[in-house]
């Protein structure tokens, strides 16, 4: 199925899984640190720089948004983690809100995992990852801000952060620049060969 990922809308938020769309078409859910691009990710996807917000302050996305994509699948913005500047209160209830919707029975067909290329993971990326592991969670890995490392640094980081974090070899990897437009067209037909396989 041909996906137009040019053809997304903002279609809210949620505080809590009560709030949430209908359960009635797959979900590509997005996680990561609060700064490490996921609205910038979305925003290149879609050619559309004013769709999602993107903050100066990390941190202040404590919301779930949803994005319908080509009323065919949501992108599910999930809140970020690991902002040392949020008062403690507010990290946990990030944590509780993430661990409640994955725990939700939501149709959460795969999740998009954002990590800074030009940083060591976190441990919250560790953990995270190894939730998905040990659940059999489908995601890829998403390397962002990759225009900052050269094509060969590219490449050693990636397989240096595979070593460190076990992600799986059918866990795909691409290395994007929202700000260059790199690797978009790669995880765009990606996402849309996963979600509907001919």
């Amino acid at each position: 199925m041909n996906v137009q990922f040019r053809n997304i809308s903002f279609w809210g938020v949620a505080a809590d899984v009560s709030s949430c769309p209908p359960s009635d078409r797959p979900e590509v859910v997005l996680s990561g640190k609060s700064n490490v691009g996921k609205s910038s990710l979305v925003n290149a996807l879609a050619d559309n720089k004013k769709l999602a917000r993107v903050s100066s302050a990390p941190g202040k996305t404590r919301l779930v948004i949803y994005f319908d994509v080509d009323n065919k699948f949501y992108f599910t913005d999930l809140p970020g983690y690991g902002y040392a500047k949020a008062p403690k209160e507010i990290q946990k209830t990030y944590s509780s809100l993430v661990e409640q919707y994955f725990a939700s029975g939501r149709p959460i067909h795969l999740v998009l995992h954002l990590i800074d290329i030009r940083h060591r993971p976190s441990k919250e990326d560790v953990q995270m990852i190894q939730y998905m592991n040990d659940h059999r969670l489908p995601y890829f890995t998403i390397f962002t801000k990759a225009d900052k490392l050269s094509k060969e640094q590219r490449r050693k980081r990636i397989l240096e952060i595979r070593d460190e974090m076990d992600i799986k070899d059918t866990a795909h990897c691409f290395a994007i620049s929202a700000e260059k437009k790199e690797g978009l067209e790669d995880l765009r037909q990606a996402i849309s060969e996963y979600l509907f396989p001919s």
